[in-house]
């Protein structure tokens, strides 16, 4: 098990999540609303080892 350390809240900072759509790449922060909510409900493929 790992251990894991929390940062403080003011020392954190937001993540910009990007992900590709019709062959190029946006942010999901310029997605609209629906888009972003379809985008959380995605299941992400994980290939077994």
């Amino acid at each position: 098990m790992q251990d894991s350390k929390t940062l403080p809240q003011e020392q954190r900072q937001r993540c910009e999540v990007w992900t590709r759509v019709m062959g190029y790449h946006r942010p999901v922060s310029a997605f609209n609303v629906g888009k972003q909510s379809e985008h959380r409900e995605r299941l992400h493929f994980r290939e077994r080892s």
